[in-house]
């Protein structure tokens, strides 16, 4: 005698709530990629500042989506704390906590939701700077900005860090040929600029692979097509 074939299940008996996710199924919602974040840094009258804009266009140019800031500021508390900052006179330890205060806002406010959602963050300024001006230029203790620095942003550098390199009697001679009234750190003696300069690169020897060094003595074109090549070869390749 043939064997019957084995019986089929009906269709309509089927747990439809434990079987497997079909094509119909919904899927979940994609996670952004996280924005990258760029910074740039050097003395005053190092000429970053008018390379930053530069920076921004090439990158809305490839289509990204970019958030443009500055620190000490980035935020309606941040902007009062710089104002503190740079007219202020107070003591240093002062200084360093409310660079680190408005930081921690700008943080919480600005830069770290933009990253989550994918957008890119080019920052005039970030801990570096802190590094530079109060740790080399003031003579902060480093174990206090190590533990600053560790406290406001564990785990978070910028990927991409471009200082700005020039000898401090030209930066000088530079904010003096704009006739703008010089904060409290633009009316520093040269001295406090070359501490300021060897402690910027003394941070580029520690991370090499995140800061690049920018000779900021050339033209502003040649510079510019410089800084553009480095964003291309180390985020846009």
């Amino acid at each position: 005698m043939s064997q019957m074939p084995p019986r089929l299940p009906d269709t309509n008996m089927i747990d439809h709530a434990s079987a497997p996710a079909t094509m119909n199924s919904p899927m979940p919602a994609a996670v952004p990629v996280r924005g990258r974040f760029i910074t740039f840094e050097g003395i005053d009258g190092a000429g970053k500042s008018s390379q930053i804009a530069a920076v921004v266009a090439l990158l809305q140019a490839a289509g990204l989506d970019v958030d443009q800031t500055r620190e000490p500021g980035g935020t309606a508390l941040g902007e009062r704390l710089r104002e503190l900052l740079l007219h202020e006179p107070m003591h240093l330890e002062t200084e360093a906590m409310l660079m680190f205060a408005a930081r921690r806002e700008h943080l919480a406010a600005r830069i770290e939701p933009a990253l989550a959602a994918g957008r890119w963050v080019v920052c005039d300024r970030f801990s570096d700077a802190t590094f530079a001006y109060q740790v080399g230029g003031r003579g902060l203790d480093r174990a206090k900005f190590d533990a600053l620095e560790a406290w406001v942003h564990p785990g978070l550098q910028p990927d991409l860090t471009l200082v700005f390199d020039l000898d401090p009697a030209v930066a000088a001679a530079r904010v003096a040929s704009t006739g703008a009234d010089p904060d409290r750190f633009e009316r520093e003696q040269h001295d406090f600029f070359e501490r300021v300069r060897a402690a910027y690169l003394e941070r580029a020897c520690l991370a090499p692979l995140r800061i690049c060094v920018v000779d900021a003595a050339r033209t502003p074109e040649v510079i510019r097509a410089d800084i553009e090549r480095i964003v291309r070869e180390r985020l846009l390749s």
